[in-house]
């Protein structure tokens, strides 16, 4: 049994995501997650509370259909390297595997010790 993380403990990666909503659906990239939740950062952040369905595409262990909410949103904030627009999701849907996939690599227990990262410049620019 792996032990409970700090819901402050989170593997930093850059990670393409799909976002879907009722209104349709967007891209981002996930910048750091944890088995609890994500930060997001997008051009165009969803509304405190809006829930979502997220496809993260990891290297290692694709993630789908994960079910969140958004908890924090800086909507209007600036666009920099040190606030980038973006958001906070809570992960309300997850199966068993991918929890476990997540504890493990916040825990450093990947493959090699090192998180995996897409490279973004070999797809579309998502954040456009």
């Amino acid at each position: 049994m792996l032990p409970e993380m700090n819901s402050a403990s989170r593997a930093k990666v850059k990670w393409p995501v799909t976002m879907d909503t009722d209104e349709g659906s967007a891209d981002g990239v996930v910048l750091n997650i944890n088995k609890n939740g994500a930060f997001i950062r997008c051009h165009k952040p969803l509304r405190l509370t809006e829930i979502c369905k997220l496809t993260i595409k990891s290297p290692d262990h694709p993630i789908q259909d994960v079910t969140a909410e958004v908890v924090w949103t800086n909507i209007y904030g600036p666009d920099d390297d040190l606030t980038p627009r973006g958001m906070g999701v809570r992960f309300t849907g997850m199966e068993e595997q991918e929890e476990r996939f997540l504890r493990k690599l916040v825990n450093g227990e990947s493959k090699d010790g090192k998180v995996a990262e897409v490279d973004l410049d070999e797809i579309p620019d998502i954040l456009n």
